[in-house]
């Protein structure tokens, strides 16, 4: 009764690998039923899909705190004006002290897209008859508070002396229906507050259903429609997918054939062992694609490699655990004890080389820019997944396979007869 529990366990682990594997790389179809491949959804960077690359740099010669309000302020009015191009995943980072450094992938019209993400910001304060009210210039500062009655997040506003006496009257006749001020930046709506009263002093609050997140981008929304600084275009290029196609088909057949050859060789040199791991590296595989269609990855280049070198982890991780288990055997231990005590002999040095690799992964991401942050997220979502792989789903396989099967030999595990 136990084997064939085992025994069926085994098969539905395997079943479940390779439909979500096929699912994932390949996707399926039947009549109106479609679920396509993660892989397809997985987004590309800027040097396999092409698009546009652009570096701003501030005019300004504040520091410390003051300049990267203004840094902040821009990447919020960037972020927006690129999301309202029907861009998908742009990447946006500040780049040293005054440079902002902007990729689109994928852009089809190149110059209309650096037009746009280069023109002055206009934000305006409009009534729902479009009468203009007040517009950036008038607007002193924007922050984040929280309101001390229910202990939420607001938006307060202050304006400049001329912006005051124009905000006031525009209050005092919306105040009197209750109407909407409407907020529009690049003639986008970002909010739309109703004026319960006049506001003669020039300080008003936004409230809402914010979290501390959505307050603090309308806050830097706001007060980026009122720019103190000028941008000027330090360097831009527009970048053809040509090379970075031929790079990622030459780097996922490189990557198919040597994980084709690591599975042979496992499978040759370490047998049912070798099997297992085979089978796990494939639900390794399959939990990264799944992992990087979730969370919106973008694929460069380095995280190419970046994920060849996990999965050659993933694979080093098995070999400890294996050699562990054949020394187990050697020593005389039954197959089953042998099983449990390589996995709880190798866990501390898998542990160990696994976390080093993510701290360093992590100290990549915190403090680099660009590709550099793809390669350490690709390479740390690796590490984990190779973990969940090599020290549970192996071992589930392995067990499984060993107890439905009633595997003792000793030649199975890659062990020779003394």
């Amino acid at each position: 009764m136990k084997n064939s529990r085992s025994k069926s366990a085994f098969f539905l682990v395997v079943i479940l690998i390779a439909t979500f594997a096929y699912t994932a790389f390949a996707g399926i179809s039947a009549g109106n039923f479609e679920i396509s491949s993660a892989v397809s959804k997985i987004k590309q960077g800027l040097d396999l899909k092409g698009g546009v690359f652009v570096l701003y740099e501030a005019e300004t010669e504040l520091k410390g705190s003051e300049l990267s309000d203004i840094m902040d302020q821009t990447i919020a009015v960037f972020r927006k004006r690129i999301d309202s191009m029907g861009l998908t995943e742009p990447f946006i980072v500040r780049e040293g002290e005054k440079r902002i450094r902007i990729e689109l992938p994928g852009v089809e019209n190149a110059q209309q897209a650096l037009d746009t993400i280069g023109k002055t910001a206009q934000l305006q304060f409009m009534t729902i008859r479009e009468e203009v009210v007040v517009t950036g210039a008038d607007v002193k500062n924007a922050k984040v508070v929280i309101d001390t009655q229910d202990n939420k997040p607001i938006v307060s506003l202050e304006f400049t002396p001329e912006g005051v006496k124009k905000f006031a009257d525009a209050t005092a006749k919306l105040a009197v229906n209750q109407e909407p001020l409407l907020i529009v930046l690049d003639k986008e709506v970002i909010s739309s507050p109703t004026v319960n009263v006049a506001i003669p002093d020039g300080n008003a609050t936004i409230s809402g259903n914010f979290t501390i997140e959505s307050a603090s981008e309308l806050a830097n929304l706001i007060r980026g429609g009122a720019l103190p600084v000028n941008f000027t275009e330090v360097q831009s290029s527009i970048v053809t997918a040509t090379l970075g196609e031929d790079a990622l088909a030459r780097s996922i057949t490189g990557a198919l054939i040597g994980i084709a050859l690591v599975m042979i060789f496992m499978i040759v040199y370490y047998k049912i062992l070798g099997l297992s791991a085979a089978i796990a590296l494939t639900g390794y595989m399959v939990i990264v694609a799944y992992i990087y269609q979730l969370i919106g990855v973008t694929l460069t280049l380095p995280g190419i490699a970046a994920l060849i070198l996990s999965i050659g982890m993933a694979v080093d991780a098995n070999v400890i655990i294996f050699e562990r288990i054949k020394e187990e055997i050697r020593d005389g231990k039954s197959v089953r004890v042998s099983i449990d005590t390589g996995f709880k002999k190798a866990m501390s040095t898998i542990l160990d080389s696994q976390i080093t690799t993510f701290i360093a992964g992590t100290v990549l991401y915190y403090f680099g820019t660009g590709q550099i942050k793809g390669f350490a997220i690709t390479l740390m979502i690796g590490i984990v997944a190779s973990m969940f792989t090599a020290l549970l789903v192996t071992k589930l396989i392995l067990r499984n396979m060993v107890n439905g099967f009633s595997i003792k030999d000793k030649k199975f595990f890659g062990v020779k007869e003394d």
